[in-house]
């Protein structure tokens, strides 16, 4: 056993889960259900325009801009904005200012949730802010995409999957990197009993960051314990070491183990994101730097695949919050785990 480690007891794996630790009952009923419609609540009245379904987009930050972009680019839907600023400046990428023209504004989310147009809401506002406006949109009858982390805490996470259950509403996390051809890939592919795996991903503090989000851990190598946990199940320990924003976190299976390394860097630094998964019978390596963009862009795909849920009432199978729950629990856990102590090689 690794020195200074949290460990959980090995459990028998379901069927197409490498699985060594536990899921919540939770998350392994998630896992074990079909896709199911869900129940909805007559009183709920939406009035789709002629445009096609309303989606009002709150916080014009970077991933707003990234994500009304996409957004603006699906047909049948009318895209509207939650904002207080004016929009000169914000959500822009380099060399790409964000095209407001058109899109008709409210000054607070109170607004759009009152307006029976607006079916659904996508959440891209600081990371402690989450779950107070999605259980108002839940509460409004509105469906809720909200950009990853789910929440700050894994019981804020349960409150806001609670809360959609009663309401008969979406809620659907932007972990991007399952609609990422190369990570879907990942997943889909048959490795045969896994050897070992590794997680990179790496990039400057981000200027927009001016919340206490959890840092890099929960806000950025989230995307690689959501992974982590799709591919692997729950680990059997948990180390973890490193400084600030840096870590290297070593995931402990029965006979093999997972490291994600990264963070947010000092000073100018371009994203960098691969992984190396080995198994019995393939590998497969990818390295994002090393490989031309999608021909898809998943952020769009993403968002067409909540709206599709929207439109037939159906659970996001492909990425539940119940999931995405449990990536905000072993990115705490990995946090902890670094306070114990460093890793000790043997």
């Amino acid at each position: 056993m690794w020195g200074g480690s949290l460990t959980r007891k090995p459990v028998v794996k379901p069927a197409g889960v490498w699985l060594c630790g536990r899921l919540t009952e939770k998350a392994a009923a998630g896992l074990a259900t079909g896709s199911r419609v869900l129940p909805t609540r007559p009183t709920w009245v939406h009035m789709r325009s002629s445009k096609g379904m309303r989606i009002a987009v709150v916080g014009l930050g970077f991933m707003g801009g990234v994500h009304l972009r996409a957004w603006r680019k699906m047909p049948g839907v009318e895209v509207a904005i939650v904002s207080r600023r004016e929009h000169a400046g914000t959500g822009n990428l380099p060399g790409e200012p964000l095209d407001l023209s058109g899109i008709e504004r409210y000054p607070d989310i109170d607004s759009a949730l009152a307006d029976p147009r607006v079916e659904a809401v996508d959440l891209c506002l600081p990371t402690p802010l989450h779950e107070e406006a999605a259980i108002r949109a839940l509460r409004a009858g509105k469906h809720v995409l909200v950009e990853k982390p789910m929440a700050p805490t894994v019981a804020a996470c349960e409150r806001m999957i609670e809360e959609a259950k009663r309401a008969g509403r979406v809620l659907m996390v932007g972990h991007v990197l399952r609609f990422f051809p190369a990570y879907r890939a990942l997943m889909d592919r048959d490795f045969g009993e896994p050897c070992l795996a590794t997680f990179r991903r790496r990039c400057e503090r981000p200027e927009w960051m001016k919340w206490e989000t959890g840092g890099a851990v929960l806000d950025l190598l989230i995307h690689d314990f959501d992974m982590v946990l799709a591919l692997f199940g729950w680990p059997c320990e948990i180390e973890a070491s490193g400084s600030g924003d840096l870590i290297k976190a070593r995931l402990g299976y029965d006979g093999f183990a997972v490291e994600v390394v990264g963070g947010w860097h000092p000073g100018k630094f371009p994203i960098t994101m691969k992984y190396r998964v080995v198994g019995s019978r393939a590998t497969m390596e990818y390295s994002f730097n090393d490989e031309p963009p999608p021909s898809r862009d998943p952020f769009a795909e993403e968002i067409a695949y909540f709206a599709e849920c929207v439109r037939t009432g159906r659970e996001p199978e492909r990425c539940r919050p119940e999931a995405s729950a449990e990536a905000v629990r072993l990115a705490l856990a990995v946090i902890e785990a670094r306070k114990r102590g460093a890793w000790k090689s043997a």
